[in-house]
Order: C-alpha cells, then structure tokens, then sequence
C-alpha cells in the first residue's frame, strides 16, 4: 500500500496513476492526504473527492484545524502573539474565515463542544474522509481533539458549516 501527498495533484493526475499501477500490476495508491479543512476545501472537494469514493481511496486530511485557527483562539491581529504559529493566521482573517468563527461559535453553544471537536467532526462526517490529522502540544488539547471522533453533527450543523466555508 502507498499513501499520496495532493499539494499539486488533480484528479485526472491521480487517475492516471492508479490506472499505471492496475496495468503494470503495481502496488496502488491507498490513501490521499490533502490539505482539507472548513477553509481549505477548493483543491479537494470536486472531482478529486469523487475519484477517491469511486476508488475507494482512504482519506487523510492534514492541516484539519488549519494550524489552530478552527480552535477559534484566533480572532484578531493582537492574538497572534498567542504561539508561534499565530502569524500565519493573517491568511484566515478574511470575511469567509469570520464567517466560519461565528458557524463554530454558534454550534459550540448549541451543542456544548469545542470548535475543535466541532471542525473536526465536520470532517470526519465528509464523504471518502477516513481520519482527520490534528496536533497537540499538551494532553488537554489531546483529549479535546480525541472526543471530536465521538460526535456527530445534525444536518442542520453540517449544513451550517457548509455555508459559512464556501468561497
């Protein structure tokens, strides 16, 4: 079995390749890890998702909390400061990244969870999404993140998340 990174990777690119592997009696790709969150959805979702359902390819999502944005820690310039990854979040703090806060903000009071378990779990309810990678830097954050794989989200939250991550 071989896992396949998706940085660049188009669907037609990853259908040749299985197509090589079945010809020339190959080991085929098993997996995909794409970059894939509630804000990072463009280069997966489409054609690419519907290749790795049709082949059933696992799906292994990195960056599932878009480097700690989706805990919603941060909210401003001034919450940068809060780690080492905090000047990288200029990128999210655009109308859609608000848009997404204020989604999480409001299922987390309705549901009682954390925007991390809330984002996470969004993910894992996507079609062909096998696992979710998310990191931790203490065992506070490892149990939050474990009980994300514990809940399940109505449609209606599912929906909600889908609206307020759209381009």
């Amino acid at each position: 079995m071989k896992a396949i990174g998706a940085s660049n990777l188009t669907a037609p690119r990853l259908a040749q390749a299985l197509e090589v592997s079945q010809t020339m009696k190959l080991p085929r790709y098993a997996t995909l890890q794409p970059h894939y969150n509630l804000y990072e959805r463009a280069s997966f979702e489409g054609d690419l998702q519907a290749l790795c359902l049709r082949e059933n390819l696992g799906v292994i999502t990195y960056f599932s909390l878009a480097a700690g944005f989706l805990t919603g820690k941060y909210r401003s310039e001034a919450d940068f400061a809060k780690s080492a990854r905090g000047p990288g979040m200029k990128k999210y703090m655009s109308e859609r990244g608000m848009r997404i806060l204020a989604a999480l903000d409001a299922l987390s009071q309705r549901i009682g969870a954390t925007h991390a378990q809330i984002a996470l779990a969004w993910l894992i309810s996507r079609p062909g999404v096998t696992a979710p990678i998310a990191s931790a830097t203490t065992l506070g954050q490892l149990d939050e993140i474990l009980h994300a794989a514990a809940l399940t989200l109505d449609a209606d939250a599912v929906a909600t998340l889908d609206r307020a991550g759209r381009e």
